[in-house]
């Protein structure tokens, strides 16, 4: 087994720190009393509940920003969504050989986000939201590009890291 660099390291290190705020900044945005409480009451009706809040019509949240721009805090909730996954996009191919195929990096991006969001349709830790989990993905892919960008990565190296998994 190849020993990690110090710079392999650094960047796991990072990813894990992002990690953490993002699942701060997402599931445990209340203060902590209100969470004690929520946990404090979770049951059947608090399940029900996140079903009834939930938003499973794609773009109907988005549009809902857009129609009232002038009321809501739509500006924050929309770019806030998407640049919030950018590092997730970014960092992944560097913690994660297989990451750097725009398909694994996805569905590495999706099945994040979608747990996040289910964890907040059970627990009232947040509303489900499938607006998120596009603008949350939307924000990775830019963020992929990016390091595709930046670092100069071409085409033929995803293929190969595609080509390994076959094999």
């Amino acid at each position: 087994m190849k020993e990690k660099t110090y710079e392999s390291r650094a960047y796991h290190a990072l990813f894990w720190m992002y990690l953490i705020v993002v699942v701060r900044l997402i599931i445990f945005k209340y203060p902590l009393a209100q969470l004690v409480e929520i946990a404090r009451n979770w049951g059947i009706e608090v399940v029900k509940y996140g079903w009834e809040t939930a938003n499973f019509t794609f773009f109907k949240t988005i549009r809902m920003y857009i129609d009232y721009a002038y009321k809501l805090n739509s500006f924050e909730n929309l770019v806030g969504n998407v640049v919030v996954f950018i590092p997730f996009g970014f960092l992944l191919p560097l913690v994660l050989k297989k990451g750097k195929n725009f398909l694994m990096m996805f569905l590495n991006t999706f099945l994040f986000v979608l747990g996040i969001e289910v964890f907040q349709l059970f627990s009232a830790f947040g509303v489900f939201d499938v607006d998120d989990i596009l603008l949350n993905c939307f924000g990775a892919v830019i963020g992929y590009l990016l390091w595709r960008t930046l670092l100069g990565v071409k085409e033929e190296e995803d293929v190969s890291v595609f080509e390994e998994q076959k094999s």
